[in-house]
């Protein structure tokens, strides 16, 4: 059933590229554009245009609102934009991605590598590399893409609160090899430094753990709502009632007071900067 419901999931996204480049094409030949024309006047290639109008590669935010003026399609592309966005993130990830850009609050615990929002492009990209089954080139460049545009989180105004709970196995996995990973420590240690984000290492000696059951997410939207994601082999789950929510915030609560502090665990990551 899980299968059947990310399949679907899939599906629905392909769709909307889909669609959207049905509308694309249509308000180009209404315009009588060509696809050299409007890639001149956007900054894409005509080729680039055919994949956007097949479905066949994801439109970014700036090229539907160039479009749309050129084309004169009053606001239909840019209403669109949003679901074409979303459909850029693996299925299972969709709805979780969309609540992150509504968080006032988040915290996640991570044990398998380090937290998207705060990778590198080298190490996101050695991640998508790393996928099996095997992505194309194209996938884990649109994957690359859009895991870096989440980080916009960190400079969104206003503020949200962010905190982490990293394994320190994940800290001492060089992933993409040593020198990625040195340029990945040293941007988890500038992300330590902001006013609104608290980073702490769970050591790998610690004798109790909270967190044996899997990494997850917690949000807290603006309207109040609070919401735990849990991701596990390519398929997810969202949270929403009390008692799931509340016995996952316990978790966290727990491991935090496990690990060690935000001071203690940015020197930490300082010393295994000086070892890579």
């Amino acid at each position: 059933m899980e299968e059947q419901r990310a399949e679907g999931e899939y599906e629905s996204g392909a769709g909307i590229l889909h669609v959207f480049g049905r509308q694309l094409k249509l308000f180009r030949e209404r315009a009588g554009v060509d696809r050299a024309e409007l890639g001149a006047r956007t900054g894409y290639s005509a080729s680039t245009i055919a994949s956007f109008e097949q479905g066949r590669r994801i439109p970014p935010p700036r090229f539907i609102d160039s479009a749309d003026e050129v084309l004169g399609a009053s606001g239909v592309l840019r209403a669109g934009k949003e679901e074409v966005a979303r459909a850029q993130y693996p299925a299972f990830f969709r709805d979780a991605a969309r609540l992150e850009t509504e968080a006032v609050e988040l915290h996640v615990y991570a044990n398998q590598a380090v937290p998207g929002l705060m990778q590198t492009e080298e190490y996101a990209r050695s991640v998508f590399a790393n996928w099996r089954p095997l992505l194309d080139e194209e996938t884990v460049e649109q994957r690359v893409t859009a895991r870096l545009a989440r980080q916009h989180i960190f400079c969104r105004s206003p503020l949200p609160t962010l905190s982490f709970v990293i394994e320190e196995s994940v800290l001492l996995r060089p992933l993409g090899g040593r020198g990625v990973m040195r340029g990945q420590l040293e941007q988890i240690l500038l992300h330590g430094q902001r006013r609104n984000v608290e980073i702490q290492v769970m050591p790998t000696e610690r004798e109790e753990h909270s967190g044996l059951a899997g990494p997850f997410t917690l949000i807290e939207t603006k309207e109040g709502r609070r919401i735990a994601y849990v991701e596990a082999q390519q398929d997810s789950r969202l949270y929403t009632e009390r008692k799931p929510v509340r016995e996952i915030e316990e978790q966290y609560g727990i491991l935090r007071a496990q690990a060690l502090t935000p001071r203690e665990s940015l020197v930490l990551i300082v010393k295994l900067l000086g070892e890579t």
